[in-house]
C-alpha cells in the first residue's frame, strides 16, 4: 500500500512537471556592459519574477561584458558611420567587432528557447557610458533602434519588451565624458517612444560601498547595495510591461 502511494505521488509530480514544461513562458534577456555584468540577477531580479510567474515559468539569458560599445551590438553600425573619417579609423581598427555581441548573444537566446513556448520576450539593456566616453552620442538613438530591429527579425516577434537602465549621474558635467548627458537623454527619448518600451533610474544606486569594501560616491559603478535594487527596478518595470502589454 505504501509503494503505491509512492508511486501516484511520483505520477501527479512529473504530471504537474510536464504541464508545467508545456506552457507559454517569459523570456528576459539581460545585456549591456560592467554594470550589467556586476549585477547578480540571482540576488533580486529572478526571485521576484519567479514570485510572480512562478518559478518554473521563466527564462533568463544573460551576455554582458565591461567597457564595450554599443556597436559591439549594432551589425549595421559601420553602414551609418562610413562617412564619418574618425570613426572609419573607429571601424577598422575593430572592424571584425561590430556586432560580435550580439551574435553570442543571439546564440545563447535560441539555444535556450530550443522547443519552447514563449509567452513574452523582455529586453534588458544596461549600456552606454562607453559611447558617451567615444562622444558617439549621434550614433546611439539609430543604435538603439537598430539593435531593437534586430532582435525583432532574429526572434520573430514584435512585441518585446525593451528596457533601459539610463546611465547614472557620474559625470553630469561632461567633464572627462563629453557625451555622458546625451547619452541619457537619448536613452529616455528612445524609451518613451514606444508603450512597449520603458527606462530606470539608477542615480541613487552608485553612493555607499562597493564590492571591495571602498566608499563611493556618484561612481560609474554601482553599491553592493546599488546593484540589489537595480535587480528589484529592472523586474518591477519588466513586470509592469508584461501585465500592460501582454
Amino acid at each position: 500500500m505504501h509503494s503505491q502511494i509512492i508511486k501516484f505521488l511520483v505520477i501527479i509530480i512529473l504530471f504537474i512537471s510536464s504541464c508545467s514544461e508545456n506552457k507559454k513562458k517569459h523570456l528576459f534577456i539581460l545585456s549591456g556592459q560592467s554594470n550589467m555584468v556586476l549585477l547578480n540577477e540571482k540576488e533580486t531580479f529572478i526571485p521576484m519574477l519567479e514570485k510572480k510567474f512562478g518559478k518554473n515559468m521563466i527564462l533568463v539569458v544573460k551576455d554582458a561584458k565591461g567597457g564595450e560599445p554599443i556597436r559591439r551590438w549594432y551589425k549595421k553600425w559601420n553602414e551609418k558611420s562610413k562617412e564619418d573619417d574618425n570613426l572609419n579609423q573607429i571601424n577598422e581598427y575593430g572592424k571584425d567587432s561590430i556586432g560580435n555581441m550580439y551574435d553570442k548573444l543571439i546564440t545563447k537566446v535560441k539555444k535556450i528557447t530550443i522547443d519552447k513556448k514563449i509567452e513574452s520576450i523582455t529586453f534588458i539593456w544596461m549600456q552606454g557610458e562607453r559611447d558617451a566616453r567615444e562622444n558617439l552620442a549621434q550614433y546611439y538613438e539609430i543604435s538603439l533602434f537598430g539593435l531593437y530591429d534586430q532582435l525583432s527579425k532574429d526572434l520573430n516577434r514584435d512585441n518585446i519588451n525593451f528596457i533601459i537602465g539610463r546611465i547614472n549621474d557620474f559625470d553630469l558635467k561632461n567633464s572627462n565624458y563629453k557625451h555622458w548627458t546625451k547619452i541619457r537623454e537619448i536613452q529616455v527619448k528612445f524609451a518613451e517612444s514606444n508603450d512597449k518600451f520603458s527606462w530606470i533610474d539608477t542615480d541613487d544606486l552608485n553612493d555607499g560601498y562597493n564590492k571591495k569594501g571602498d566608499s563611493i560616491n556618484n561612481d560609474l559603478h554601482m553599491s553592493v547595495e546599488g546593484y540589489k535594487t537595480l535587480g528589484k527596478r529592472f523586474a518591477e518595470k519588466a513586470i509592469e510591461l508584461i501585465v500592460n502589454n501582454n
